[in-house]
This record gives structure tokens, sequence and C-alpha cells, in this order.
């Protein structure tokens, strides 16, 4: 029997071509959305996608 190598968990880097830039953007998107439609149900959770909305506008600002 081979052995069998699990892809769960695993992490792709994000490198600075077009296609990642459009990833980054799209994510940072969806968490400035979430984070306002989380605002109002639940502080924590709004703060929380904030926090990494943040994040993908430093790594996007960085990249281009």
């Amino acid at each position: 029997m081979q052995k069998q190598y699990c892809r769960v968990g695993t992490v792709t880097p994000v490198t600075g071509s077009n296609q990642s830039v459009t990833t980054l953007e799209f994510r940072y998107q969806h968490f400035l959305k979430k984070a306002a439609d989380a605002t109002y149900r639940n502080t924590n959770l709004g703060e929380f996608f904030s926090r990494k909305a943040e994040e993908l506008k430093k790594i996007l600002e960085s990249i281009r």
C-alpha cells in the first residue's frame, strides 16, 4: 500500500500574478460585505471581518 498525501489544510501562497490580485480583491470585498452584515448582529464578528479586510488591503497595496 502506497502512502497518500492529504491536501486538507494546505496553504497555497499568493504570488504577484494578475490572477492572485483579482482573488485578493474579491476576498477583500467579501470581507467588507460580511463585516457590514455582521456589525448589527454580533460586534465581535464584525470586528473580525473588518480586521481581515484591513489585512487584505495592506497586502493589495504592497503588491501594486
